[in-house]
């Protein structure tokens, strides 16, 4: 393994449904995977609303933050997938609700399908202290 970069894995997240980890970190940033809105209790998809997923996706990340020693609010760039662009207002409130001040820099994009069939995935990168 490089000495450059670290792999994280989070105690408490979701385990992989593939070859990734949890996040990387490097260079003072940490970049994480995308979070299904799995419970990581059962595995399974969090039932409810477009909303109620962006909320699961947002807690699975802060769980792999603080794995590193941050946390989700020093989020420098998050990438919102979604598949039914028309449920994005539902998406947006709750992505809100997680940052009230200061949001960090963000990219939404319209997915015709993702993973275990969920209908939001969340991918962060990440500012950490060296």
């Amino acid at each position: 393994m490089s000495v450059h970069r670290q792999v994280v894995t989070a105690a408490g997240a979701p385990g992989a449904v593939g070859p990734y980890s949890h996040a990387i970190r490097s260079g003072g940033l940490l970049f994480c995977s995308g979070q299904t809105p799995l419970d990581p209790a059962t595995g399974e998809l969090v039932e409810g609303s477009a909303g109620d997923q962006t909320r699961r996706c947002l807690e699975n990340l802060a769980v792999v933050c603080a794995a590193a020693g941050a946390r989700l609010d020093d989020a420098v760039r998050l990438t919102v997938y979604v598949t039914d662009m028309a449920r994005f207002p539902e998406v947006n409130e709750a992505y809100a609700a997680f940052f009230p001040a200061d949001p960090p820099a963000r990219v939404t994009i319209g997915a015709a399908a993702l993973p275990l069939g969920a209908d939001v995935e969340i991918d962060a990168i990440v500012a950490v202290a060296d």
